[in-house]
């Protein structure tokens, strides 16, 4: 099949093929006599499975490393997926480890960001923690105390202001 069919039925874009097939996460394909590339089913389920763990969050260097072994998934999902007893794959159990290592890193600091922001938020608008602080649905937006004390318009009897002439400067 063709680049815009292939990648339609890998859920991805011909663009994305062609970044894979630069990157070596695929082989290169066979090509017509107009150098057109063709895929086949296998290079679709490939696709499927560098898409899957990509949203896993293994980064396109972590599964270039992979790429002599992604023939050994079948082109099946991975979260349903079991290897054969006989197939160890300790470059992919390494990957992994590392990218869990480096997403309980970013969990951490979210955590303490969340923290810090929430702990801020509430200070800035002297409401409890946990507490919302979005207006009801509906509700407009406290205006100013006196009129004329919104900066962004000039008061009635302000120079500039509607009806009494031209604003200094002018």
């Amino acid at each position: 099949m063709r680049i815009g069919d292939a990648a339609a039925a890998a859920g991805t874009t011909p663009r994305a093929l062609r970044f894979y097939e630069q990157r070596g996460l695929l082989p290169p394909p066979i090509r017509t006599r107009t150098g057109q590339r063709t895929y086949g089913p296998a290079e679709v389920a490939r696709v499927r499975i560098i898409r899957e763990l990509l949203s896993l969050g293994l980064t396109v260097d972590d599964i270039a490393t992979l790429t002599d072994r992604l023939h050994l998934l079948d082109g099946d999902t991975l979260p349903t997926h079991t290897l054969p007893a006989h197939v160890r794959l300790p470059e992919a159990a390494a990957t992994f480890g590392r990218r869990l290592q480096v997403i309980d890193e970013q969990i951490a600091r979210l955590v303490q960001l969340r923290q810090l922001l929430a702990a801020c938020h509430a200070e800035l608008t002297d409401v409890p923690a946990g507490e919302p602080t979005t207006p009801a649905p509906g509700a407009e937006p406290p205006g100013p105390a006196v009129p004329g004390d919104d900066p962004r318009r000039p008061a009635p009897d302000r120079p500039g202001a509607r009806g009494l002439g031209p604003a200094p400067g002018r």
